[in-house]
């Protein structure tokens, strides 16, 4: 049998390379100050990943309107051309139309010199006149220009004759028009005419009307203020009898009395001697109960003057002693610090110079913190 060796089992190993993997792992993540100092919140991070993405969506979304808009209004306006072109395409097509109907070449002035139809026997001129530039038609060419030149001008003369008649017509039809509007605006005005002839008798009749209404309004307020008028005669004489008869002439006394402190002003004729003398007793004595009264005021502000100012020196007597206190307090406490300074001051040339002579090294501090655990 041949010897074998045992496989190796390399197990330990690879869990101390874990092991030293997650030691160096764990070491980055606590020694790294950022981590360690400030720290990351997690949350706020994702909300903040969260608010950019919702932001890139609203973005992406006004991209999107702003391109819609811009293709609905790029729609709008081929529209637009496109229906420009057309009313263009149409104007010209009119316009066409009516130069070749309104505006042909053989009607105008100068058709006989372009075309050789009307008046052409008005402009000619005698060949001996012409020159060798003017020849038109030479020996053998165009033998059936006459012919054609008298076709031409009969479709001419039947063209213009066409035109007359067609004028004749249009010229009828305006006339039937403006005969039957003259007689529309003469019968309108016969209309108006009777209408106002109509309105004028209303007219007539409402004024008759209301002039009756009036004079029968006159007559009834004639009689009321005829009534009226006897009626104030007849107030004006019993208030004449009454002011004759009643107390305000007569001078009565008692007739202003009602009651304690209640008089008629209408009535009254003044205050008796007796009333007068007892209003200046009252006075008289409200005159010395006030100054009375003054008197024992000023007595009472006089002896309160002098308990206040009685006040006022105990008050800075005491503030004086206060302060005095307070200085003595002040300088006990001075001399106090003085004496703890001294006692500290010594404390600590004790600890510089004689307990803490021996200080640590660099190497010192740089033991600590190697490891994670």
């Amino acid at each position: 049998m041949y010897k074998l060796d045992p496989p190796v089992d390399d197990s330990k190993e690879m869990a101390i390379e874990r092991r030293r993997t997650a030691e160096a792992e764990r070491k980055a993540r606590i020694f790294n100050t950022r981590s360690r100092v400030m720290g990351v919140d997690l949350n706020t991070l994702d909300q903040q990943v969260e608010e950019r993405q919702l932001q890139r969506d609203a973005e992406r979304q006004r991209q999107k309107a702003f391109e819609h808009l811009g293709r609905s209004q790029d729609r709008a306006l081929l529209e637009q051309d496109r229906e420009e072109e057309d009313r263009l395409s149409a104007i010209n097509s009119d316009l066409a139309q009516y130069w070749a109907t309104h505006q042909r070449v053989e009607d105008s002035r100068d058709a006989d010199l372009k075309c050789y139809q009307q008046g052409a026997s008005k402009f000619t001129i005698p060949e001996a006149e012409l020159g060798p530039s003017s020849i038109q038609v030479f020996m053998g060419e165009d033998v059936e220009a006459n012919q054609r030149r008298r076709e031409q001008i009969a479709k001419t003369e039947r063209d213009l004759q066409a035109q007359k008649q067609d004028a004749e017509k249009r010229r009828m039809k305006e006339k039937r028009i403006e005969e039957l509007a003259r007689k529309t605006l003469v019968h309108q005005d016969l209309r108006a005419v009777e209408l106002e002839a109509l309105e004028e008798e209303c007219r007539k009749a409402v004024r008759m009307a209301f002039s009756n209404y009036n004079q029968a309004l006159a007559a009834e307020r004639t009689e009321t203020l005829r009534e009226q008028h006897r009626k104030e005669e007849g107030q004006s004489l019993a208030e004449m009898g009454h002011m004759v008869t009643s107390d305000i002439l007569t001078e009565c006394p008692e007739a202003a009395e009602r009651g304690p402190g209640r008089v008629l002003t209408d009535r009254w004729r003044g205050m008796t001697p007796h009333q007068l003398s007892a209003i200046y007793r009252e006075r008289e004595e409200q005159r010395l109960r006030r100054q009375k009264q003054r008197e024992t005021e000023r007595a009472r502000e006089k002896a309160w003057d002098l308990e206040q100012m009685s006040l006022a020196r105990k008050g800075e007597e005491e503030e004086r002693k206060e302060r005095e206190l307070q200085r003595e307090k002040k300088i006990q406490l001075d001399q106090y610090n003085m004496r703890l300074a001294r006692e500290q001051q010594a404390h600590q040339e004790y600890l510089d110079k004689k307990l803490y002579t021996n200080k640590p090294s660099g190497d010192y501090f740089n033991q600590f913190n190697t490891t994670s655990r």
